[in-house]
Parts: structure tokens; sequence; C-alpha cells
């Protein structure tokens, strides 16, 4: 399975990271001296991925910056005889990055980028689809995304999702995947109590979708409750109608930032101040 495309969601405003993110893009927080959103990218790339398609927000510049040839300091640090940082701040070789921005005032859910990047995505493709603000730290320098396509190639299924362990005291904080006995998707139970829970897996909202995936994503109803679109909801609209999704359990700790918890357990850890 030759997959070459990834969308990453990137389009938050990070409400519960204010003030900082009033000014810092949720994605752009620092875990040490890289933004979060850059062990996302540097995990596809390392699978193969030559075209990433970021959703963004309307105030989204600096995503853009990271990511592009910083001309005037790269003229610096030759100016100054640090030649030896271009690697550092140089964009990436081969690969190709597309910014697409998701109005503010539209429609709002994990469903939304999916339909918005339907038109990018070819008949026989398979397409990584991503959030921005977590990760999954790694030291035996693998690819999660790696892992999620051979998982899917290897199956029966043509759409796959990971799952990450979470103490199974803590499973009604998190929507906890349902699989049948040969890891395939059943459903998600949101926020279930102990004594329900399914399993212990965690959606990682970590994808490996096909061309169908993004069409229905189109017609998708709104929640009631919510009132957003979920990308869940398109996924299980694909297994009513008899098709399979393989469900398999991700690799590596789940560094969750979009919460100051969450960037600070991630900050102690990549930085080696917590085992």
């Amino acid at each position: 399975m030759n997959v070459t495309k990834a969308i990453i969601m990137v389009a938050g405003w990070g409400t519960r990271m204010l003030p900082i993110t009033k000014s810092i893009e949720k994605c752009m927080l620092p875990i040490g001296t890289r933004p979060v959103i850059d062990f996302v990218v540097r995990d596809i790339v390392s699978a193969g991925i030559k075209d990433i398609y970021f959703v963004v927000g309307e105030q989204s510049s600096q995503l853009q910056s990271y990511y592009r040839s910083n001309i005037p300091l790269n003229d610096y640090l030759r100016r100054k005889q640090r030649s030896d940082l271009l690697s550092l701040v140089a964009p990436m070789t081969d690969v190709k990055t597309h910014f697409i921005m998701q109005p503010s005032t539209g429609k709002y859910g994990t469903a939304v980028p999916a339909a918005m990047v339907n038109e990018f995505v070819d008949p026989s493709e398979h397409v990584l689809y991503m959030n921005g603000d977590q990760f999954f730290y790694r030291e035996d320098g693998g690819s999660n995304a790696a892992d999620l396509i051979r998982l899917v190639s290897d199956s029966n299924a043509e759409v796959g999702l990971f799952g990450n362990p979470v103490a199974p005291e803590d499973v009604s904080k998190f929507g906890i995947i349902e699989k049948d006995g040969e890891d395939n998707y059943v459903r998600i139970v949101e926020k279930p109590s102990v004594e329900d829970a399914p399993s212990n897996l965690n959606n990682s909202g970590f994808y490996l979708f096909n061309k169908e995936i993004f069409e229905l994503s189109q017609s998708i109803p709104v929640d009631p409750k919510t009132g957003e679109y979920f990308i869940i909801d398109v996924i299980n609209r694909y297994v009513d109608s008899g098709k399979k999704v393989i469900v398999g359990t991700v690799n590596g700790e789940y560094m969750e930032c979009g919460s100051v918890d969450g960037w600070l357990r991630a900050n102690n850890r990549i930085v080696g101040l917590t085992s």
C-alpha cells in the first residue's frame, strides 16, 4: 500500500490553553525546542508521506512560517559564521505542504476537515488523518504512521485506526473503542463507567482512510447535542454499510498537548526531566 498524503487538523483556537494561545497557535506550542506539530510531521514523513494538508484556522501564520524558508535568518546565521545551524531551520525536502483555511464561523468538528479536503483525495488513494495537538513519543525511532499503513495493508479492511491503552480507572475520561475478536471496530463508547467499558483503548485520533470516508464526511449529520460534526459518526456510518475498520494499538507514550497538564508532562518527558 503506497500512502503519500496526510491531513492534519490544526484549526482549533486552543481555548484550554488561553491566554497563551491568543498569540501562539496551539500546534506551535513548544515541546523543548520544537513545536508540537513537528513531532506529528516527523512521524508521517518517515513513513513516506510527500504531501501534507494542514487544515488551519483563519488566524494561522506561524505554522506556515515554520515550514518555509526564512531567508533573513539564514543570512544572519551565515554572517555570524553559524552555518552549522542552517540544517535546523531548513524546510523539508521532497515534501509539499498545503494550507487549507477552515472558517471560524462555519461548521465545526473533526469531520469538517475531511469534507474540506475530499477534492484533493483521488478515488484509489488511502490518506492519513490525525490531530495536530498530540503525538506518541517513541524512543525506538519508529513511525506510528508506518505501523498503521502496514496494519491496514495486512488486513482485509480498507480503513484503520489506532487506540492507546489507558489505566482502567481512567476509562470514564475517554472515548473507548469496542472491537470484535478479529480486531475489527464495533463502536466508540464515550466516557463509560469502569464496569461498562468494552476495553481500555482510548481512540487515539490517528486514522488511515480511503476515499469513501471522505465522501461520507460531506453528508454526515450534525450531532444534535453538541452542534459538531464528528469523524467517528462518519466511521460508524461506514461500518453500518457492512465495511470493516481494523483497530490497532499505537506504540509510544501518549502526549496530549491541548491542556496545560498534558503540555507540561510532554515537556518534562521530552527534555528528560522525568522517566
